[in-house]
């Protein structure tokens, strides 16, 4: 055995030292049959105890700590949540509100955005992948012609592919009408004149060293993407108008749109779609409700209701909702108490996001906090957990390596799935 492989060798029994007790909990491998995944990205810090955790109301002018609004029963009894989520409440037996989440960042929102999509602390030595990069390097897109990855709203590092390399990154879209700047042909520029660019620039890549650069390969890979992603089949999915008007009215704005886009990406092959849901700002602060910007919190919540609810409804008359696992996620959640402006702050050490769909065995809620949704009580459910769940609902195998070089660095860093919500 050589030196490289002996250390690659010695890495990865490390690894299985350092989760093998937490992997013989798992018993076996769980693989669920969804096939797509839809991500809503609530960028600045859900408070669940405002919306899928509701507790005893408070009052920030007394400094009560509690709950800002009313909650109402659902669909599963026991089962309560804000009552500016209406929509969603009657479909609660299609959702399961993870409410133990937790990790141990609070107060900067790169490093815990990071972790909700890496899984990880910000390491100075690897950049880690995206859960929608790992997805998309095990399974691919779901039909030729299409990117298997997708991001509708903020795109930096921590949605990216991190050592998987660009071909496993995702395509960025600011336009829910058109697609893709760039992808479409300039009405200036004629068919054949376009041919003619295409074979010199062949021409041009044929006559290069065959052991190019790998950012220039990289360059390469992305350009043949970007020109697949140009025919009329990947394109016709930004055709949203064609939907009846009803459908479109019911998802609501702009973001409604998006998710409804997201849909129709899905039923062209994309497998993983990230849609952020801060674009507006309605409240003037997004999802970042310190002091003021929980004046209008309700708004944001009432337009995430609507198109969450338009969004189950849609794919389950469509028959595609077990197929489909719609995740809501955000990087922290907030306390109970108020702060100076009756906003909140943040909280890390327990927060919800929400499966629904996906095939799953859904139950209204798993896990639990205190009476004010402060202290995790039953269930708790780390991120790697978390990702663990995801990934194994749409069958990848969370138990692998993925390799930096010749460094494994596991899928989920030891994650175990919900099995609760399998079987």
């Amino acid at each position: 055995m050589n030196r490289r492989r002996f250390l690659g060798a010695a890495a990865t029994a490390a690894a299985s030292a350092t989760i093998a007790p937490r992997r013989a909990l798992a018993d076996v491998v769980i693989r669920g049959k969804a096939e797509h995944v839809i991500m809503f990205w609530l960028g600045g810090g859900m408070g669940a105890i405002d919306t899928f955790d509701p507790k005893r109301k408070g009052d920030p002018a007394a400094k009560t700590p509690g709950a800002y609004y009313d909650s109402v029963e659902t669909s599963v009894p026991g089962v309560r949540v804000c009552e500016h989520l209406a929509r969603t409440a009657p479909l609660m037996d299609r959702i399961t509100v993870v409410r133990s989440l937790h990790h141990d960042v609070i107060d900067e929102h790169a490093a815990a955005s990071n972790r909700m999509h890496t899984g990880r602390p910000v390491s100075g030595t690897v950049v880690y992948p995206s859960i929608g990069s790992m997805i998309a390097h095990e399974r691919g897109a779901a039909a030729d012609g299409v990117p298997p990855y997708v991001v509708i709203g903020y795109p930096n590092v921590t949605r990216g592919p991190g050592f998987l390399g660009a071909r496993h990154g995702y395509l960025y879209l600011t336009d829910t009408t058109q697609g893709p700047a760039g992808l479409a042909r300039p009405e200036n520029v004629a068919a054949d004149r376009l041919r003619r660019r295409d074979a010199l620039l062949a021409t041009l890549r044929s006559s290069g060293p065959a052991d190019a650069d790998p950012g220039v390969r990289d360059y390469a890979e992305a350009l043949d993407r970007s020109l697949k992603l140009s025919g009329p089949e990947f394109l016709s999915a930004f055709h949203v108008d064609e939907e009846p008007a009803d459908l479109r009215a019911s998802y609501g704005g702009e973001f409604g749109r998006r998710c409804l886009l997201a849909r129709r990406l899905t039923e062209r092959g994309v497998r993983f779609i990230e849609v952020s849901h801060n674009l507006n700002f309605l409240n003037g602060a997004g999802w970042d409700v310190h002091n003021g910007g929980i004046l209008q919190q309700h708004a944001l919540i009432r337009e995430m209701d609507s198109a969450l609810a338009a969004l189950i409804v849609d794919l389950e008359s469509r028959r595609r909702l077990d197929s489909t696992l719609i995740v809501v996620a955000t990087e922290f959640g907030r306390p109970p108490e108020f702060d100076g402006g009756g906003g909140r702050g943040h909280q890390g050490t327990a927060f919800s996001c929400v499966l629904a769909g996906g095939g799953l065995r859904h139950q209204g809620a798993f896990g639990a906090t205190d009476d004010l949704s402060k202290k995790i009580v039953a269930d708790p459910v780390s991120v790697p957990d978390f990702f663990a769940t995801i990934q194994a609902a749409v069958g990848v195998d969370y138990t692998k390596s993925l390799y930096d070089g010749d460094r494994p660095v596991p899928m989920t860093d030891g994650g175990i799935p919900i099995k609760a919500l399998f079987g």
